[in-house]
């Protein structure tokens, strides 16, 4: 069975990074994901917060890092990772494309916010519609946009965009939301932001940018269009864990629990990024985590091979 000292799943930014650093520790490196490296990055048009860059395209960023990994030794294949089960100190990786061993996994798999299934909203990703207002809301300056979801974090957001947008309609399901009070008060009482309550979005318009959304009351069934240029969905995220969870600690919405130098509990794993249990989920967070994984899986390896 092929063997690794280091397999990183995932390969979005954390997963890129952690592939820099383990291939400049020359140690036998491979990244695994199911589609091609980048992650989230290959759905982001313009990255503006990432130190260095003034304005990058997110692809153009992921092609980066990806070539300054490949260049320092890591590998990389397309493999959806199924399980992770542990022999001793060996971890033993199941993949959709067979199945190898290493010394040290890498968890970088991220999360993927859950979408509302309606027309335009895959086409217009990345251009108009976001899943992330501190990556994208710089953009709608002086702009009319909608929020969409009832929980924390769709009104925490609604209230950062008021920094940039002219006007914002929060749109949500129910005629309640389900965010802490502070956050609906903050809501309610903003001059900037419209409730649009029992309504859901049945469809992001547009030709080449978003122009609109046509939106029904639950319950009288009636629809109406609001002219936006961006849409915002915070309807909840899913972390990639399904894999990991039989054996590594998690909080209650499933992301991965570690220390502050990225260890869990299981010796040997990792954990970097989007997927991990933490305050905020950017591009620099993550390489930082990645960072900080990539040279404690070193010493690990230094420690486990007696050096």
């Amino acid at each position: 069975m092929e063997h690794w000292d280091v397999v990183i799943i995932g390969a979005g930014p954390a997963g890129l990074c952690a592939g820099v650093y383990c291939g400049r520790a020359k140690l036998k490196t491979l990244v695994l994901d199911k589609l091609a490296p980048g992650g989230a990055l290959l759905v982001t048009d313009l990255v503006e917060d990432y130190p260095g860059f003034d304005r990058i395209s997110g692809a153009e960023l992921a092609e980066r890092m990806e070539a300054q990994a490949r260049k320092f030794g890591a590998e990389f294949r397309l493999a959806e990772v199924k399980h992770i089960a542990l022999n001793g100190g060996k971890k033993i990786i199941t993949t959709d494309e067979g199945t190898l061993t290493s010394d040290v996994v890498i968890i970088t798999s991220g999360s993927t916010p859950h979408r509302l299934g309606v027309p335009g909203e895959t086409g217009f990703l990345g251009k108009g519609v976001s899943t992330c207002a501190l990556c994208d809301g710089a953009f709608f300056q002086n702009e009319v946009i909608a929020v969409v979801g009832g929980g924390d974090s769709a009104l925490k957001e609604a209230v950062f965009l008021t920094k940039y947008a002219s006007k914002i309609y929060l749109i949500h399901r129910r005629d309640h939301f389900r965010a802490q009070k502070t956050w609906q008060d903050k809501v309610v009482a903003h001059p900037k932001v419209e409730l649009v309550l029992d309504s859901v979005v049945d469809e992001i318009l547009g030709e080449t940018t978003v122009t609109g959304v046509a939106v029904r009351n639950v319950r009288s069934g009636d629809v109406r269009q609001l002219a936006v240029t961006g849409v915002f969905v915070f309807v909840g995220s899913q972390p990639n864990t399904f894999f990991a969870r039989e054996h590594l600690e998690h909080d209650a919405s499933g992301y991965l629990v570690t220390n502050a130098d990225m260890e869990t509990a299981v010796p040997g794993i990792y954990v970097a990024g989007d997927v991990r249990s933490q305050l905020t989920r950017q591009i620099s967070n993550a390489v930082g985590d990645a960072t900080v994984a990539s040279v404690a899986a070193e010493h690990y390896l230094e420690h486990l091979r007696g050096h």
